[in-house]
């Protein structure tokens, strides 16, 4: 056979062997959109981190139901931080980098947020919190976004601000002591900004007591604050301490009225503390007996067989500005929802309308809720005007 020949039959072969090779697979296309969660599922916080999923969770199947979003369905992947900022930042970044979620919703604590906004920043995956309040969250350092990271509630310097005005305009306040956790970034800051405020209105300062995490006998001083003779006493922590300072002070014979904040709504308190904390008051970030939101609150009950907490119905509204993000940007990318929800404003939810704020990645025009203690129960008694 000539040489050209035998050049044509491998040529040939050649062709029908690169014929036969297996075409390169296509790129997988996700049939769901994967949204990440953590929150303390076990431990003392648990109460508020179970309220957070399950919120979440019942707004995911709602969505789910009719219809998904981009016409794909929610997943939820959901972890136990256990309350610890270690775990919090080990389970984020599994989200991240294993579970390859387009969003993280949680958690309730400014601390735990504040350790994981570096985490997301890195991987490039937004987060929204459900109840992270301390300014730090968004913005660790004067000027430096952390441009992954935004929230549903209002911060401390407004809480703090609310809970000095109301004192002085609604209760007729003139001393004010304060209790605290020192360790507590969310404590720490509403003590911070309620002082502030406190003294800038002109009114007087006549106790600041600190506590230490997992301290249990507040008798020294609670002692002190009697000495002083407060009008009101802020207790900015939760319900857990709250409960067991509130019992030690009426003990002591504190009649002063008690002020506190987001820390506080759980029926936990009501079944620890009881009478002691009757007649005090405290700021929410909405009322979980609004008109608005009971149709949701039943479904909750029905559901998870428990009466709705304000953290279900937070994890509701984060969800539904992530859900408004996805169809805005017309994907589920990671970086394409970052770009959303930035730019969303006019949204309506449960607690308020959202549009979040480009420098601060906080949500304006969020109002405060005073809810007083009346009963043993929870009874709405005043809003306050939007933070700015």
């Amino acid at each position: 056979m000539r040489k050209h020949s035998w050049i044509f039959l491998v040529l040939i072969m050649a062709l029908l062997v690169a014929g036969c090779q297996p075409k390169a697979a296509e790129p997988e296309v996700a049939d769901t959109i994967k949204i990440g969660f953590f929150g303390a599922l076990s431990g003392d916080q648990a109460v508020w981190g179970q309220a957070d999923r399950d919120g979440l969770l019942l707004t995911v199947n709602q969505i789910n139901e009719a219809g998904g979003v981009l016409g794909k369905q929610l997943e939820v992947i959901a972890y136990d931080d256990k309350g610890d900022q270690l775990e919090s930042v080990n389970v984020v970044k599994r989200l991240i980098n294993e579970d390859k979620v387009s969003a993280i919703i949680g958690c309730n604590s400014s601390g735990r947020n504040i350790a994981v906004a570096p985490v997301t920043e890195e991987g490039k995956v937004p987060i929204i919190s459900t109840f992270a309040t301390n300014p730090r969250v968004t913005v660790p350092e004067e000027g430096t976004l952390m441009k992954y990271t935004f929230r549903v509630c209002f911060i401390d310097p407004y809480s703090g601000d609310v809970t000095a005005k109301f004192a002085m305009n609604d209760l007729g306040a003139k001393k004010a002591a304060v209790l605290y956790e020192i360790s507590s970034d969310y404590s720490v800051g509403v003590r911070d900004f309620f002082v502030k405020s406190w003294e800038d209105m002109g009114g007087e300062i006549v106790a600041d007591e600190a506590f230490k995490t997992g301290d249990v006998d507040f008798r020294p001083q609670l002692t002190r604050i009697k000495e002083a003779d407060p009008d009101v006493i802020v207790m900015p922590f939760l319900y857990k301490e709250v409960a067991l300072s509130a019992k030690q002070a009426r003990d002591l014979g504190i009649t002063a009225t008690m002020l506190g904040g987001d820390g506080w709504p759980s029926s936990a308190l009501l079944e620890m503390a009881g009478e002691a904390v009757e007649g005090s008051y405290f700021i929410n970030h909405g009322d979980t007996n609004a008109p608005n939101v009971q149709a949701f609150a039943q479904a909750y009950k029905e559901e998870f067989d428990k009466e709705i907490e304000i953290n279900s119905i937070m994890a509701h509204d984060a969800m539904m500005m992530l859900q408004a993000a996805i169809e805005n940007a017309g994907s589920s990318d990671p970086d394409a929802i970052r770009d959303a929800l930035e730019a969303l404003e006019g949204l309506e939810v449960f607690t308020g309308t959202i549009t979040v704020d480009t420098e601060t990645h906080n949500p304006i025009g969020k109002a405060a809720s005073i809810i007083k203690i009346e009963n043993n129960e929870f009874v709405f008694f005043k809003q306050f005007d939007p933070m700015e």
